[in-house]
């Protein structure tokens, strides 16, 4: 029961499915074509249709019009081949050597109307394309046929009897040859476009008797230019494959190119006044030139003297070989130098080294030079103290050191007296002792007494000490060493 009812569905389904499809079919929008041939023997529905050799649709299917025509629709699949123009054109050709068709068409221009579409009845909503612009192949068999007994024989009997029936009917049968045989409707269109261009064709021939007189005279030339050119040929396809890969590297060399042509472009705009004034000067150095032929005439003699010298001085210049060779040796050892000087000289230049070392000389100069009401004088001291004397032999407490700490600690033997090592220092040491503990301090010496200074005063191994923290005191702390040293204007 369960497989009789399946059977059923199944039954009633197909025709549903048909009806469906058959009504998908009509309802595509699809561009179709109504063209009317004379003959479109063995072409089937579902052959393809093709525009310069792509297929662009099929046969869709194939009828016969009232007055003895085939009437084909074209199915065009391709939205890019659509519409057909008004001047397009159909033909039926051979697919293949076992009889199949296909149909070529050429759309048209586009300067020409679209087809007409057929308003009603048969065809109606298809776009007619009609006889005049459409024609079939005689296939090759049917030629072949002809010639063969006793179908020539049945066909001169046919001719001699249609001959007085189509006496009075000329037109019609050139018509119907024409269109039975394509290549002769064509043959007429290539007849008829010279008819029309008859005066340029006498032109032509006035034209090439002129250019063929020079080249019949020249004849000799002529076969010689072309066993060159022969030969030329041969030599080319010998490197055809140099010539190829150059080929496909011009595109990259002309991009490369582009930049230096851009140059020279500009380059020619430049030097177009150069060329100008050259162009004017053209005669004063046409005049120079001829008048340089006595001159070389006369150096003539000179030339030939120094080439005797030259022979003379060779040995001499094969004997500084060595020499030559000991230079070129120091060049390339020189050379690490050289680059380091050079280096130093542009760092001395960008920097300005030269001229800061030059002001150093100049303010030094000039910070030791003092200026009063009288003259030049030149601001110096000279510090004595026990260890200013010239000494044959180490005197106590006079051989100091720096030690890690920056601390001068003395060196003098341990046998040396207590007196000596507490040793009042002389008074030009100990004011300058002095002024640097009142300047560490932040005091002023004018408001302090002698006696206080003494008992403050730093002893004098440490002044050095003292004197290299002296440059990291604030601005506003005085500065008597240097006072002293350079000398003060108060």
């Amino acid at each position: 029961m369960r497989r009789l009812l399946g059977i059923l569905a199944l039954t009633l389904s197909i025709p549903a499915l048909l009806v469906l499809g058959v009504g998908a079919e009509g309802d595509d929008d699809s561009y179709r074509v109504r063209a009317i041939f004379d003959n479109v023997a063995s072409a089937v529905p579902g052959e393809d249709v093709k525009v310069a050799g792509a297929k662009v649709g099929v046969i869709e299917s194939m009828d016969v019009t009232d007055d003895k025509k085939a009437a084909v629709v074209l199915k065009i699949e391709e939205a890019g081949f659509v519409p057909f123009r008004a001047n397009a054109r159909c033909i039926v050709r051979p697919q293949s050597l076992i009889g199949e068709k296909f149909i070529e068409c050429d759309p048209g221009d586009t300067a020409s109307e679209p087809l007409e579409q057929i308003p009603d009845g048969e065809g109606e909503g298809e776009h007619l394309l009609a006889l005049e612009r459409t024609s079939s192949t005689v296939d090759l068999d049917l030629v072949n046929n002809v010639l063969r007994r006793p179908f020539r024989e049945r066909l001169a009997i046919l001719l001699g009897e249609f001959g007085t029936g189509l006496a009075g009917r000329g037109e019609d049968l050139n018509e119907a040859i024409h269109r039975a045989n394509p290549a002769l409707r064509e043959t007429d269109r290539v007849l008829q476009i010279l008819s029309n261009q008859n005066r340029v064709l006498a032109d032509l021939a006035r034209d090439s008797d002129r250019a063929l007189a020079p080249l019949a005279r020249e004849k000799v030339r002529v076969t010689d230019f072309i066993e060159n050119a022969n030969e030329t040929g041969q030599a080319t396809a010998a490197r055809r494959g140099d010539i190829e890969q150059g080929i496909e590297r011009l595109p990259a060399f002309l991009r490369e190119l582009r930049p230096l042509m851009a140059d020279l472009d500009g380059f020619a705009g430049q030097a177009t006044p150069v060329m100008r004034d050259l162009n004017l000067a053209g005669e004063d150095i046409s005049r120079l030139i001829t008048q340089l032929g006595p001159f070389s005439e006369g150096a003539r003699v000179s030339l030939e003297s120094l080439g005797e010298a030259t022979e003379t001085g060779r040995p001499a210049l094969i004997r500084t070989r060595p020499l030559i060779r000991d230079l070129a040796d120091f060049g390339r050892r020189a050379r690490p130098v050289s680059t380091d000087l050079d280096r130093l000289t542009a760092s001395l230049d960008r920097s300005g080294g030269i001229e800061r070392l030059m002001d150093f000389f100049y303010f030094s100069t000039l910070s030791v030079n003092g200026f009063d009401d009288i003259s030049h004088y030149l601001r110096a001291a000279t510090l004595v103290n026990t260890c200013s004397g010239y000494a044959l032999r180490p005197t106590p407490s006079c051989d100091s050191h720096f030690s890690p700490t920056g601390v001068i600690r003395s060196a003098a033997p341990a046998e040396a007296s207590a007196e000596e090592a507490s040793a009042e220092p002389p008074p030009v040491l100990q004011d300058w002792a002095e002024g640097i503990d009142d300047a560490t301090r932040g005091r002023s010496a004018a408001g302090t007494s002698r006696e206080e200074r003494s008992r403050n005063v730093a002893p004098a191994s440490t002044a050095p000490n003292i004197l290299r923290r002296a440059p990291h005191r604030s601005a506003e702390s005085a500065e008597p060493v240097l006072d002293y040293l350079l000398g003060s204007d108060g």
